[in-house]
């Protein structure tokens, strides 16, 4: 394998015309990255910063066997690789001059590329998090459901939401600003989402789901503020978004969790989702000037 078998590109639509069809031959393991670039085509890359993405693919054979995306300021993307094609794809990224702030993947690409871009580059690399993709499979309601009901998000509801989306941003330690201001430039902006409230009426937990793609529906973010865990309104607002999901005809629905949490990963098996694939985030400590 060599290195110039990744074809690189930064034009987001010429990269889709030719490495789509891969990334939606597994739609469910690469929703992340279908997301992504669906929000990249949709906003426009200067919506992400003045350096231009990057994407590539690796072909063998005439077919592309994986593929990665770097969108502005961030870090790198790719599919699941073996050793050898992460180790080339290293290769490649630091002939070119690349720094990486991080890469998110599978657990095992994830290592993989990290070793290799130490090796390349000297860069340190350090986990961040680790996390898990649950698909759907017989969707199992909480019993007791907790007194109450669903109901969809509404614009009259938009404070709220946005001071929710913050709370789970912090909670979660991303390092972004949800406000009134930047909501619309944030990954919050563009899913669909339903509060769980109380028979008064007084919104106790959300969920959310994101644009379907491929067939398939991604539920993120899941919050109910920490004062009023432990009642079952997560699980009762995640069944009403996963039964919402099935019935737009969805062919999948999954959720990422925090690998390290024991009481979402437990929720989420509960209710029917079963973990197909471990993800780890490893950020790369800067060498040099």
């Amino acid at each position: 394998m060599r290195t110039d078998d990744w074809r690189l590109t930064e034009d987001v639509d010429d990269f889709m015309d030719r490495a789509g069809d891969f990334l939606r031959s597994r739609p469910g393991l690469h929703i992340a990255a279908l997301t992504a670039l669906a929000r990249l085509r949709a906003r426009g890359a200067a919506a992400y910063g003045p350096e231009a993405p990057l994407f590539g693919r690796l072909e063998d054979g005439g077919g592309v066997r994986a593929a990665f995306h770097r969108l502005p300021s961030r870090g790198l993307a790719p599919t699941p690789l073996t050793e050898g094609q992460a180790d080339v794809l290293a290769a490649r990224l630091a002939d070119l001059g690349h720094r990486l702030p991080y890469v998110s993947a599978e657990a095992r690409t994830a290592a993989a590329f990290a070793e290799a871009w130490q090796r390349r580059t000297g860069a340190v690399p350090t986990t961040r998090v680790r996390m898990r993709l649950h698909r759907l499979g017989t969707l199992t309601p909480p019993r007791p459901v907790p007194a109450g009901r669903e109901r969809a998000v509404g614009e009259e509801d938009r404070e709220q939401l946005v001071r929710w989306c913050a709370e789970f941003a912090a909670d979660v330690g991303e390092d972004v600003t949800v406000d009134a201001g930047s909501w619309a430039g944030t990954r919050f902006a563009d899913k669909d989402y339903t509060f769980w409230e109380t028979p008064d009426g007084t919104p106790v937990s959300m969920a959310g789901a994101n644009p379907m793609i491929a067939g398939v529906v991604q539920v993120d973010p899941v919050y109910t503020p920490a004062r009023l865990r432990g009642r079952g309104y997560a699980g009762a607002v995640t069944v009403a978004v996963s039964r919402a999901a099935r019935a737009a005809g969805a062919e999948e629905v999954v959720l990422y969790t925090n690998a390290a949490n024991p009481t979402s990963n437990a929720l989420y098996q509960r209710l029917g989702y079963r973990p197909v694939a471990e993800w780890t985030v490893v950020d790369f400590a800067p060498t040099g000037p």
